[in-house]
């Protein structure tokens, strides 16, 4: 196995779950520590300093929400939770907590894999804000000059609109919340606002998508908020 191989911290209390992981995880050549508790877990990403986090939510000692949230007091490492609890709710509370994505139990070999390779792409690559021109097939965002054209034809977006489109693209790949969208775009006092998003993200995939009933990149990620995919991640075979 490489030496450079990324590292990867498995936070999960199931033996036979961890054996699944390993096996994956190091045919792919990725370095693995171990934890089977909240505790344990915490002090490993403190020791090593992983390049991604798969955690599980139901930990003996404590709630894997807990451990997102303290990791995200002093760490951006993608996590990437792996959950038998399949209720939007327990989606939506990861994801406010800081998890980058969300995979529930049981899950494949391919779709793990895919879903680890974005999130590492995302942190090697520079993000999209810091880029003065991106590209989505034929819709370009000049954020510079806040122009977006789309086979080389200026669109016009209201203000509401530039600033749904900006903000996805900051978090790009990552699913975003509905009250993180809302908060972010109308501010904190729209939170409860969730037909503003239904009515704004069905304009932009008027004025953007090739097929805006069969969105290729503003996708929904159903009762828990939006993703924006590149090709990169399409191409990736990210969800």
């Amino acid at each position: 196995m490489s030496e450079q191989g990324p590292l990867v911290l498995i936070v999960e209390d199931e033996a036979p779950l961890r054996r699944f992981l390993r096996a994956a995880l190091v045919a792919q050549n990725y370095r693995l520590v171990e934890a089977e508790t909240a505790a344990e877990g915490l002090q490993r990403a403190t020791e090593h300093n992983p390049d991604i986090v798969l955690l599980d939510l139901g930990l003996p000692d404590g709630d894997g929400l807990n451990v997102t949230s303290r990791l995200r007091e002093w760490t951006r490492v993608p996590i990437i939770v792996l959950s038998a609890r399949g209720q939007e709710r327990d989606k939506v509370q990861a994801l406010d907590a800081g998890a980058d994505d969300y995979l529930t139990k049981p899950f494949g070999t391919s779709e793990l894999l895919a879903r680890i390779r974005v999130a590492l792409r995302r942190v090697a690559e520079r993000t999209p804000t810091e880029e003065p021109i991106v590209s989505l097939g034929e819709v370009t965002v000049d954020l510079a000059r806040r122009l977006v054209t789309r086979a080389g034809k200026p669109v016009h977006l209201t203000p509401h609109e530039y600033k749904l489109l900006t903000t996805l693209l900051k978090y790009a790949g990552k699913v975003v919340t509905h009250k993180q969208l809302l908060k972010e775009v109308w501010g904190p006092q729209a939170v409860s606002q969730t037909h503003y998003l239904r009515v704004y993200m069905a304009q932009l995939r008027q004025k953007l998508e090739g097929d805006p009933a069969r969105p290729r990149y503003l996708t929904t990620e159903p009762g828990v908020g939006y993703r924006l995919r590149s090709e990169d991640d399409i191409a990736g075979g990210a969800s």
